[in-house]
């Protein structure tokens, strides 16, 4: 795949690439991801063979540029220009907070085909505790002081819930000088995820707006939280479909994924 690059309507240049033939599937990273960290490269590889599979790096990630003041709607208008390259109508795949980004550019009147939608992290019962009060102003002051190592650990722990242990070797593991380069970016999905980690259910009609055929995918080893918020998500959703992914977490694996994709997207 070659890099190519898209301005958005702001004039920040967002840096996509795209592999294969067929429909045209846009494929959306959750927190941290970009092109070269996280499911997109891996599925679009298995998509390929019967879709052209665009994956972007959303900005302040990888090779997209930035352009401050943040605003979310600047991130609608980047999904809304890579689409534009692929050809609307297009399908939509997204990943965990990037759920909440393909959701935003729907409702701002992007024509989609079809939406896939796995584990939007939502907390809509009481299968755990929600996120602290403060929790995204927290992650704020975290970035604002350059403290960014410390904002990646208490956005495990206190809003993925990953035992403090594991979160606290994360510093010895490979990969986590890339989360410190993202995690200013921490603070933009904040802005997309609203009251999503609060604990209360889905106000009626929220989704209603979405019209097009939609699949919502969840791992059966993800934590409970995270199941029933994405079956929640489902009912919302007109018409949608929630779909079990046996042996899977938040972590995807491609492989276990694309079958079950590719039937939802022919």
């Amino acid at each position: 795949m070659t890099t190519a690059t898209v301005v958005s309507k702001d004039g920040t240049t967002i840096a996509y690439e795209k592999i294969g033939s067929g429909p045209a599937v846009v494929l959306v990273d959750g927190a941290f991801c970009y092109r070269e960290m996280g499911p997109s490269r891996p599925v679009a590889e298995q998509l390929s063979d019967r879709f052209t599979v665009y994956i972007y790096d959303r900005r302040a990630r990888g090779e997209s540029g930035d352009t401050l003041p943040y605003d979310p709607q600047r991130e609608v208008e980047d999904l809304q220009a890579v689409a534009a390259e692929a050809g609307e109508p297009v399908d939509l795949v997204a990943f965990s907070s990037g759920c909440a980004v393909t959701l935003a550019t729907v409702q701002a009147g992007l024509a989609v085909r079809r939406i896939g939608l796995y584990e939007f992290p939502l907390i809509v019962d009481d299968s755990r505790p929600p996120a602290p009060e403060g929790y995204q102003q927290h992650i704020r002051d975290l970035i604002a002081a350059g403290k960014n190592g410390a904002a990646v650990k208490y956005f495990m722990h206190s809003g993925i819930r990953l035992p403090r242990l594991l979160v606290e070797l994360f510093p010895v593991f490979p990969g986590w000088s890339k989360l410190k380069k993202t995690a200013p970016t921490l603070t933009y999905d904040g802005r997309f995820m609203g009251d999503a980690l609060d604990g209360k259910p889905i106000p009626a009609g929220r989704y209603d707006y979405v019209s097009a055929p939609t699949t919502v995918y969840a791992g059966t080893k993800s934590p409970a939280w995270m199941r029933n918020g994405n079956a929640a998500l489902a009912q919302a959703i007109p018409g949608a479909k929630f779909v079990d992914l046996p042996g899977q977490t938040h972590q995807v694996n491609a492989a276990k994924f694309v079958p079950t994709l590719k039937e939802f997207l022919q």
